[in-house]
């Protein structure tokens, strides 16, 4: 039987931000960042970004930390439909400090069951993080 470690506690604040993002309406691409707060041991929202693209999130993602990113998408399907999935997108680059990645590592479990989707992917490079390569991921 395996469990996992929960290194980082999700207090009520993150809870509330994951619920309010999840269930606005919006009809635009919107990123809620998480990170780890190291001295605290607790995960806490970084940002929350309305109208954003991948590539301009690679931009403001920072490239040698580790971040949990809740990414609603508006899809444009071949025969007209629009949805809008949302992911739960882990990103830990290689080059971040091992304490940080196990920390990441601890918590992304108890976190994605938090935000409750199903859509999940992992991101080693911010240059992968790309909307060719969600469009894929989500076909």
């Amino acid at each position: 039987m395996s469990q996992s470690v929960q290194v980082c506690d999700i207090e009520d604040d993150v809870r509330d931000a994951i619920k309010k993002f999840r269930f606005r309406k919006s009809e635009l691409n919107s990123a809620l960042i998480l990170k780890v707060n190291r001295e605290q041991q607790r995960i806490c929202v970084d940002d929350l970004i309305e109208d954003v693209s991948l590539d301009d999130l690679q931009e403001i993602l920072p490239g040698h930390q580790p971040r949990f990113v809740v990414y609603s998408y508006k899809m444009e399907h071949s025969d007209g439909r629009i949805s809008y999935p949302m992911c739960f997108i882990y990103i830990t680059p290689r080059d971040s400090q091992m304490e940080l990645q196990v920390m990441y590592a601890g918590t992304k479990m108890a976190l994605q069951r938090e935000t409750n989707l199903t859509r999940v992917y992992e991101v080693r490079e911010l240059e992968e993080l790309t909307e060719e390569w969600l469009k894929e991921k989500l076909q």
